[in-house]
């Protein structure tokens, strides 16, 4: 399997587990924590095949050699790192208060707080690499004719 497609199962993998992290189950919360932790694991691995971009593109953005359009890109990725480590962070401790029956606890606040906010930093992702996205696909575009 080459790298390209690695990528790509871990994104899609990442998504439908993102997205499946926002569906609301009531009673319960143990469908919520494990599919929030699997979403995590596929961040991390996300970010440890990025490593080497991000790790790159911070030491050109330090020397003031970044071009506009990867500022913009890696601003938003910076930006995704923190609020979704702060949301990963935040569900693990809002774990125990849930547990004892406090319903909203600080951290289980925070946790929704950072997660919608992630979210809208996913679509501004999204938006930023849908040339790439579609290319990874091979999706051809057509021009319709009315």
């Amino acid at each position: 399997m080459n790298k390209t497609t690695i990528k790509i199962i871990v994104d899609v993998l990442m998504t439908i587990f993102m997205i499946l992290s926002f569906v609301r189950w009531d009673g319960s919360p143990v469908f919520h924590i494990i599919v929030g932790s699997v979403c995590a694991l596929f961040f991390a691995i996300h970010v440890c095949i990025h490593r080497k971009w991000l790790k790159a593109v911070t030491e050109t953005c330090l020397a003031g050699k970044l071009n506009e359009k990867v500022k913009y890109k890696y601003v938003i990725n910076v930006l995704l790192l923190a609020v979704w480590s702060i949301t990963i962070i935040t569900g693990f401790l809002a774990i125990g208060p849930y547990i004892q029956g406090v319903e909203r606890s600080f951290f289980g606040r925070l946790h929704g707080i950072f997660a919608r906010l992630g979210l809208l930093f996913v679509i501004f992702h999204i938006i930023q690499h849908r040339s790439q996205i579609v290319s990874y696909f091979k999706i051809k575009k057509t021009n319709v004719v009315s």
